[in-house]
């Protein structure tokens, strides 16, 4: 009896270490947090260990969060939802039940997932494009683009594009009901990476002739050069993105050659002759003093040219919207753009906010001080988080009221 006691306390204690860690005071739901973060972590481990015993990639392990939180396109009472292709690329169609009343407005929505993860059809994301779709009469494309393994960049960014310059035809839009003047791309995470970069190259495609509404840019990520800002060192072990786990989602952007992370884990992998390019991601300048805090600027120390040669991908703008110049910047849509204080992306969506403001373009900057990276996307059981419903309802407001 007190052999089995003893073992019972045991596990009890390592389930509560394993569980526990510490958090910021001013994060919201910290307990609910915890547990979250704790699964994921758990699957993250699993992963690990598959990868190291030659079962699996580590990103296909993943995947097993989006296969369980996947539900089937079902209607209700207020959205019929049903899945089918633009462009031969998959997407899941949210159309609203009730009179039109006029033209309706649209969103293109790319889901998140470190370009590797993720489903239009994960239940966060079911029920945001149903909400979306019912309280703003809204159609909306929810875009289940390629991922890697096994596809490396472009092919995310080009399916992603390829479905919004189809949708933005005319005869499109009338098929569907949808005002020209009402069409915004929206994303979260990698795809809030997408929908900024499809709105820079909207900006300047001759072909298209519909000009999008807005761009919503929920904790984007937005550059692949300087991986050591203050977000990435104050959030490198925070919930639920760790910083090592966000360098192993832009490396798999680009390649599985470890050669790549391990340079974009030491911030060595831009090569001296691209170093103009820190100009875009200089934090020193684009950064508020409160996010700078003691860190000092010294810039990245630059790598050797064979990686940029072989992967030129994240010297790509459309990889790393941050990157483009501000004459590029002038044309790009209004932005709502949402950062999360522990959140490694935070500066990322900070320093786009900042860039887009010095380039013109008008931009809601809503900073969560309270919050981390995916909170918006916990909305439903089991893991439903309150400070993500107040997140989201706030980004719907904006909706509403500029789309």
């Amino acid at each position: 009896m007190g052999t089995k006691l003893l073992c019972l306390c045991l596990l009890t204690a390592l389930l509560g270490y394993y569980i526990y860690s510490p958090l910021p005071q001013d994060l919201a739901e910290p307990w609910t947090v915890m547990l979250v973060s704790a699964a994921f972590r758990a699957v993250g481990h699993l992963s690990e260990a598959a990868e190291l015993l030659g079962l699996m990639h580590y990103m296909e392990s993943l995947r097993l969060i989006t296969v369980v939180e996947l539900v089937a396109p079902t209607s209700d009472e207020n959205v019929t939802v049903t899945e089918t292709e633009f462009e031969q690329v998959p997407v899941r169609l949210y159309l609203p039940r009730r009179a039109a009343g006029g033209l309706r407005r649209a969103m293109l929505y790319f889901h998140g997932g470190g370009w590797c993860l993720g489903d239009a059809g994960m239940h966060g994301y079911d029920y945001m494009s149903r909400r979306i779709s019912n309280e703003l009469n809204a159609v909306v494309v929810s875009v289940n683009y390629r991922l890697a393994p096994p596809h490396r960049f472009p092919a995310q960014f080009e399916d992603v594009y390829v479905v919004t310059k189809f949708f933005l035809q005319s005869e499109v839009l009338a098929q569907y009901g949808v005002d020209p003047a009402r069409v915004c791309v929206a994303g979260d995470s990698a795809g809030g990476n997408l929908a900024a970069a499809v709105a820079q190259q909207l900006s300047e495609d001759p072909e298209v002739k519909t000009k999008l509404k807005a761009q919503i840019l929920i904790y984007p990520a937005l550059q692949a050069l300087d991986l050591n800002l203050p977000s990435y060192r104050d959030n490198a072990d925070k919930p639920i993105l760790s910083r090592s786990l966000m360098v192993r989602f832009w490396s798999e952007y680009f390649t599985s050659d470890p050669a790549l992370r391990e340079a974009m884990d030491s911030n060595r992998h831009v090569p001296a002759e691209s170093s103009h390019l820190f100009q875009f991601v200089n934090w020193s300048r684009w950064l508020p003093a409160e996010m700078r805090k003691a860190h000092a600027y010294g810039g990245p120390t630059p790598g050797g040219a064979e990686l940029a040669r072989r992967f030129p991908g994240f010297l790509d703008p459309r990889a790393s919207p941050l990157l483009a110049s501000e004459a590029r910047l002038r044309h790009v849509p209004p932005a709502y753009i949402l950062t999360c204080e522990h959140d490694v992306l935070r500066d990322d969506g900070v320093m786009y906010a900042g860039r887009l403001r010095t380039a013109g373009v008008p931009v809601t900057h809503h900073h969560a001080k309270d919050a981390f990276h995916g909170a918006v996307t916990f909305l439903v059981w089991p893991f439903k988080l309150a400070v993500g419903h107040r997140l989201f309802d706030a980004c719907l407001d904006w909706l509403k009221e500029h789309l």
